[in-house]
């Protein structure tokens, strides 16, 4: 059987906020070869400055299977987590962290304050870096260049 690929589901969910006016950033929470989670950022839909695909993601996880750990379990993203969503990761104990784009302004991963590489970070995961990158990071200028035309 042969593996989804789980940044092209990423890369829906991020077209997906992108259709409701949301900055284009998906997520996909794996567990093997099972989906546990997929969101796309909600900030504007629910007035809510955490509601980051990342975080909405891990809430659902979390949820789904009831445990505030999620040990074993790996994360897509279409952007560079932010310090929020890379301490979140930290905090659920994800095993493994796969973004496309570096967010050289908002980044906490490779970019800004390398948030893993803290002496206070209680867990890094592993973090695989640039997958998709080109299409993340034109998704992204697209959306805010649309948004300067209006």
């Amino acid at each position: 059987m042969k593996r989804p690929d789980y940044m092209a589901l990423a890369f829906a969910e991020a077209e997906a906020a992108a259709a409701r006016g949301e900055v284009p950033i998906g997520a996909v929470i794996v567990h093997g070869n099972e989906i546990v989670a997929r969101a796309g950022n909600r900030t504007r839909e629910l007035n809510d400055a955490t509601a980051h695909a990342e975080i909405l993601a891990i809430r659902q996880a979390s949820e789904r299977l009831g445990q505030e750990r999620l040990t074993g379990l790996d994360l897509y993203v279409t952007l560079e987590p932010c310090t929020m969503c890379a301490a979140a990761i930290s905090f659920a104990r994800l095993r493994r962290l796969y973004f496309g784009a570096v967010d050289d302004k908002g980044g906490a991963v490779v970019s800004g304050i390398s948030f893993y590489a803290s002496p206070t970070c209680h867990h890094a995961p592993d973090v695989y870096a640039g997958i998709g990158e080109t299409r993340a990071a034109e998704m992204l200028k697209s959306f805010f260049k649309d948004r300067r035309e209006d």
